[in-house]
């Protein structure tokens, strides 16, 4: 077994002027659990998936890798590469993450070349597999991003990420964008693979079916607070608070049964 490590966040919030997104919280994401941060359009929860991984800086509080500070780590190029080798970060806005002009394959195959120093036949034996887990087409790789659905382009960030092998992986709204008759199976693969490989998992949706069945513990946000956390099963079985209650009954409620992923 490799050594833990350990993403955490400490008294930290975000405020953008009066508006408090992310109230002060506590968290920890290490290599051996999961973690699922489930909430409504403006929780908070996308915010504070970008303060995990350092793409913004929170208001209060720090950000801490195996217990350096994550603002401190991306002041340097050693650090910045560091921590994207140990985290990854898998975003909601897909097309945007891509270089329009750039094939999917050099997308892939950048990470690999500058995290972790392959050439260009050692990239490609990584590449490889983790589509077929992923059920993309090799062929796509000569593709460019608006040349795929955004399925598609969601599944290549996921493998962009894979490859680098990270110790944590935080995902956001990963499956949104996919038909729901292969969401379960992406779902499983993530799963699996987190397990398999000693990989954390931080899983950020509204989704809450989607999210129960990857994560150990439930973290639910409500207008930038943290009103529940606890294990999955205890949260579903006995949630505390009014708004989790809110959100089971919905999707008990709800024209679709809970997501199936037999897959």
């Amino acid at each position: 077994m490799r050594k833990p490590v350990s993403l955490r966040a400490e008294a930290m919030s975000r405020s953008f002027g009066r508006h408090v997104a992310v109230q002060p919280l506590d968290l920890e994401i290490t290599s051996t659990t999961s973690l699922g941060i489930v909430g409504e359009s403006g929780s908070g929860k996308s915010t504070l998936s970008r303060l995990l991984v350092g793409l913004d800086r929170p208001t209060e509080g720090r950000v801490t890798l195996d217990g350096a500070d994550v603002a401190q780590l991306l002041r340097s190029r050693a650090g910045t590469r560091d921590l994207r080798r140990t985290v990854q970060y898998v975003a909601q806005d897909t097309f945007s993450s891509f270089d329009p002009r750039r094939t999917l394959r050099d997308a892939v195959a950048t990470p690999l070349r500058v995290l972790r120093g392959l050439d260009r036949d050692a990239a490609e034996a990584e590449i490889l597999p983790v589509l077929d887990l992923l059920k993309l087409e090799r062929r796509m790789l000569e593709r460019y991003p608006a040349q795929l659905s955004g399925g598609q382009r969601q599944r290549f960030a996921l493998a962009r990420s894979l490859v680098v092998k990270p110790r944590i992986l935080l995902c956001d709204e990963v499956v949104s964008a996919l038909d729901v008759s292969v969401q379960g199976a992406v779902l499983n693969m993530i799963r699996d693979f987190c397990e398999s490989e000693e990989v954390g998992l931080g899983f950020v949706s509204h989704g809450l079916p989607a999210t129960a069945f990857v994560a150990d513990e439930l973290l639910v946000m409500c207008r930038g607070e943290v009103v529940e956390h606890g294990p999955t099963q205890q949260v579903l079985d006995a949630p505390t608070h009014p708004y989790t209650v809110t959100l089971l009954d919905a999707y008990r409620r709800g024209p679709r049964p809970l997501l199936d992923v037999s897959a």
